[in-house]
C-alpha cells in the first residue's frame, strides 16, 4: 500500500527543524521561490557592501539622463 501521509518535522528537533524543512519537496527538494527567498536578502545586504548599490544607481542615472527624464 503506499505512503500516502504528509512528511512532518521529526520529534525532538523543535522548532528549528520544522523551520528548516519549510517548503520542502517531498523529494527533501526547496521549491524554487523558498530558495530566492532564503538566498536574495543576503545578496542584496553582500550587494551594497562590496559597492553594488552605488554601481546600480550609478547606471539608473544614466539611463534616466539618456531617456530625458
Amino acid at each position: 500500500m503506499a505512503h500516502t501521509a504528509g512528511r512532518t518535522a521529526p520529534r525532538g528537533k523543535g522548532k528549528l527543524a520544522a523551520l528548516a524543512a519549510l517548503g520542502t519537496r517531498p523529494g527533501g527538494r526547496r521549491h524554487p521561490l523558498v530558495a530566492a527567498a532564503m538566498v536574495l536578502p543576503l545578496a542584496v545586504v553582500l550587494g551594497f557592501v562590496t559597492g553594488w548599490g552605488r554601481m546600480v544607481a550609478t547606471q539608473a542615472s544614466s539611463v534616466a539622463g539618456m531617456l530625458g527624464s
